[in-house]
């Protein structure tokens, strides 16, 4: 199953991203619209309370005045008048009662209401005055109903508040955390492709393993780049195949002429064929050393190719001194040809003995056909922050700073003549690079206060 596009994959990610974002957003608008409504319900009511309380208060105190004006005049007309008083006190009553819903108070006031009611036939002033007072009392109770009735309905509000808040709380760490969620997922689905771009990549650097087959759940634009990475790999493999082909034939179709021109000059010097007069001697020798330059270059091919091949080192407890003695064997005649003295110094490392006879073999090659003629050849090996460092250092000119960077690069050769007027293949350094690259190290030039060219290999002394 495909993902689709890129693009796709990317605004279906963010839309469904959105979708937990889009629900707690309704979820705070329903919430906000509920508290509103809340509050306009809880003003009302304590706006209608304090009103009807207002009305009571007023009622009480035209009941009195009334009930005390007939007390004194006795007239029909007051009477008449205390009468609207008191049926207006009961409806006052009756609708603030009726929002309070339960109060002790409304049936103390039915009753003395109905105590006031007979206020024609009280003819003790203190009888009446105690009736008044006692109406007086229980309103100013009511008062303390109301209060605590909107209190209550306060305290109601406050914790439905405090519950919705606490709800919406909620919602929003597990809306966000669910929109995290799928945030992630979305960019897993470009991440985990893109991981397994960048290990393909690796996998072509390093020329180790089989690529993982293609993808079959990605977005179509990386699973095309990761075609077009198998399609490269199988390319690089067939030009692979085809340079170390090339290299081993024409190394092998070398030697076998070559082979029979060495044993033709060997057969010439050793006159079997005839003396040889001093002209064909001095033709003989120019075709022996020509024939010993031949044979050098193809080596240097077979040892290239052959590192090539080789795929992983074998690294063992190995005596440098010995390397670096059997090494100066082959170059004996060269050294003392040109008066060259080289100072040895040597500490075991943890190495491959094949990968770092090459190194060295290369290496003091170089030393001696760059080198100054009568000046010694610095041959160092050495533990450094648990790194094996092998320093050659030779005397003679310095090589431009704009050269180290093509340095160890296959074919590339220096512009110095060499001392020994071999023609060089431009792989001895490039043969170097690779075999400390196998080692896991790497090789530089360096600068030291004791020779005017230096080589610096470092290899790290774990335990592979």
């Amino acid at each position: 199953m495909q993902l689709g596009s890129l693009r796709q994959l990317t605004l279906g990610s963010f839309l469904v991203a959105l979708i937990p974002l889009i629900a707690l957003l309704w979820q705070s608008q329903s919430d906000l619209a509920k508290v509103g409504q809340m509050t306009r319900i809880e003003t009302r009511y304590v706006v209608n309370v304090v009103g009807l309380m207002q009305k009571l208060d007023g009622a009480v105190v035209d009941l009195e005045r009334s009930i005390r004006q007939f007390a004194v005049l006795k007239s029909e007309a007051v009477a008449e008048l205390s009468d609207n008083a008191i049926s207006q006190f009961i409806a006052a009553k009756e609708s603030l009662c009726l929002v309070l819903e339960t109060s002790a108070t409304c049936e103390r006031l039915d009753k003395q209401i109905r105590q006031v009611k007979g206020y024609r036939q009280i003819n003790d002033q203190l009888l009446l005055n105690a009736y008044l007072a006692s109406i007086n009392n229980s309103v100013s109770d009511m008062r303390s109903d109301v209060d605590v009735a909107i209190q209550k309905r306060l305290d109601i509000q406050r914790d439905d508040l405090n519950a919705m808040q606490a709800k919406q709380a909620w919602s929003t760490a597990m809306l966000v955390s669910v929109s995290l969620l799928l945030i992630l997922l979305g960019s897993q689905l470009i991440v985990n492709p893109v991981k397994k771009l960048k290990q393909i990549i690796r996998i072509l650097a390093h020329q180790k393993g089989e690529l993982p087959p293609i993808s079959t759940q990605a977005p179509k634009e990386l699973i095309g780049v990761e075609r077009d990475l198998h399609w490269l790999n199988d390319r690089l493999q067939q030009l692979e195949h085809i340079r170390t082909a090339l290299l081993r034939h024409a190394a092998h179709e070398l030697k076998t002429p070559l082979a029979s021109i060495k044993e033709g000059c060997s057969l010439l010097s050793e006159n079997v064929v005839g003396e040889l007069n001093a002209q064909q001697k001095e033709v003989l020798s120019l075709l022996a050393s020509s024939t010993q330059r031949l044979n050098t270059l193809v080596e240097k091919l077979l040892d290239y190719n052959l590192l090539l091949q080789q795929a992983q080192p074998k690294f063992s407890l190995a005596s440098p001194e010995k390397l670096v003695n059997d090494c100066l064997e082959d170059y004996a005649l060269a050294l003392q040809e040109r008066d060259v003295t080289v100072d040895i110094q040597t500490e075991q490392v943890w190495v491959d003995e094949e990968l770092y006879r090459r190194i060295l073999d290369n290496l003091i090659s170089n030393a001696v056909a760059h080198g100054a003629v009568g000046r010694p050849i610095n041959v160092s090996i050495y533990i450094s922050d648990n790194d094996a460092v092998l320093d050659v250092a030779n005397r003679g000119k310095r090589i431009p700073q704009e050269k180290v960077a093509t340095l160890f690069e296959p074919f590339t050769r220096g512009d110095e003549p060499r001392n020994d007027n071999v023609v060089g293949t431009g792989l001895g350094l490039s043969i170097v690079s690779d075999c400390a690259r196998l080692m896991h190290g790497d090789v530089a030039v360096v600068d030291v206060d004791y020779a005017d060219v230096c080589f610096r290999v470092t290899i790290p002394q774990q335990e592979k």
